[in-house]
C-alpha cells in the first residue's frame, strides 16, 4: 500500500471510531515527558497530519491547556492535554501529584503549574467533582529518541513513579519516542525504514524496558520542527500511534464509565 493510501486509510480509521458513550463530551487524553522531548511538536504534529499543513497551535509552557484534535470524526471530539515538562531535581517540574489530578479530572483548563505546590483539594484551581469530559483516559509519555539513555536518572525515577502510579488507575499507557531520524541515518533518509531499523528498535526495547510499557505501545515518530509542508512518510508514523492511543483511550472510557 503506498504511503498516501495508508495515511487516507488511517485517516478514515479514526473518523469511523465509535465512542463508548455518545454522552462523553471529550475523549481526553494527557501527554507527559521530560523538558525538550516533543511534548508540543507531537500535538502540532498531529494537527498537521490532519490538516495537510503546518500549524503550530501547541505551545510549551505551564499553562494546562487542551487541545482540540481535529479528527473529522463527527461522534466524538479528542482532546489532548499537555503538562508541565518533567525536571531533575526534587519539586523540580510537572509534580507527580498534579499529573495524577489530571488524570482524574481535578485539573482546571488555564491552571498554572507550581513545582513546589502540588494542586489539592479547596484549591481555586481545583475541581472538587469532575465530570467524565474533564478526566483523560490514556496517557501518553513522550522521550526524545537521540538521548533517550541520556536522561537524567531522577526524571527516569519520576517517570517510573507516573508509570506506577497510573497502573494503579487501570489506565492504558504508550510511549511516544521522537527524533527518530536523529537516532537513526538509514531513518532519516526513509522513514519508511523506521521499523526495519536495528537502532530505533533497541531504543524501543530500552523505552519498554525502563519504563515497564509493553513493545506494541511504543510508537516511533518523526516530529513536524523545521519543515515547511507535511510529509506522508511522517503522517503515517504520526497517525499509526495516534490511532491506537485514541482506542486505547476509548476502550478505557468504555470500562471507567461503566463502573
Amino acid at each position: 500500500m503506498a504511503m498516501k493510501q495508508k495515511k487516507d486509510f488511517l485517516t478514515q480509521t479514526i473518523k469511523a471510531i465509535e465512542p463508548c458513550k455518545h454522552d462523553l463530551k471529550y475523549l481526553r487524553i494527557l501527554v507527559v515527558g521530560p523538558n525538550g522531548s516533543g511534548k508540543s511538536a507531537f500535538i502540532n504534529s498531529i494537527n498537521n497530519a490532519f490538516k495537510g499543513r503546518i500549524t503550530s497551535d501547541a505551545l510549551s509552557n505551564t499553562i494546562y491547556t487542551p487541545h482540540e484534535i481535529e479528527t473529522g470524526n463527527s461522534s466524538f471530539t479528542v482532546v489532548i492535554n499537555d503538562v508541565m515538562g518533567l525536571e531533575k531535581g526534587f519539586r523540580q517540574g510537572c509534580p507527580l501529584e498534579d499529573i495524577i489530578n489530571a488524570i482524574n479530572g481535578h485539573v482546571k483548563q488555564g491552571h498554572e503549574f507550581k513545582p513546589e505546590k502540588p494542586l489539592s483539594s479547596g484549591d481555586p484551581d481545583y475541581i472538587e467533582k469532575p465530570a467524565p469530559s474533564d478526566q483523560a483516559f490514556c496517557l501518553v509519555n513522550v522521550l526524545a529518541a537521540d538521548r533517550i539513555q541520556f536522561t537524567d536518572e531522577s526524571v527516569l525515577e519520576k517517570l517510573r513513579n507516573i508509570h506506577h502510579e497510573v497502573k494503579k488507575l487501570g489506565m492504558p499507557q504508550v510511549i511516544v519516542m521522537t527524533n527518530v531520524d536523529e537516532a537513526c541515518p538509514v531513518v532519516k533518509t526513509n522513514f519508511q525504514r523506521v521499523y526495519y531499523s536495528k537502532k530505533i528498535k533497541e531504543k524501543m526495547v530500552w523505552c519498554s524496558n525502563e519504563l515497564g510499557v509493553q513493545m506494541c505501545h511504543v510508537f516511533p515518530v518523526k516530529n513536524y520542527q523545521e519543515e515547511i509542508e507535511t510529509n506522508d512518510d511522517m503522517d503515517v508514523l504520526i497517525l499509526q500511534a495516534l490511532t491506537q492511543i485514541i482506542q486505547l483511550a476509548n476502550d478505557n472510557a468504555k470500562t471507567r464509565l461503566a463502573k
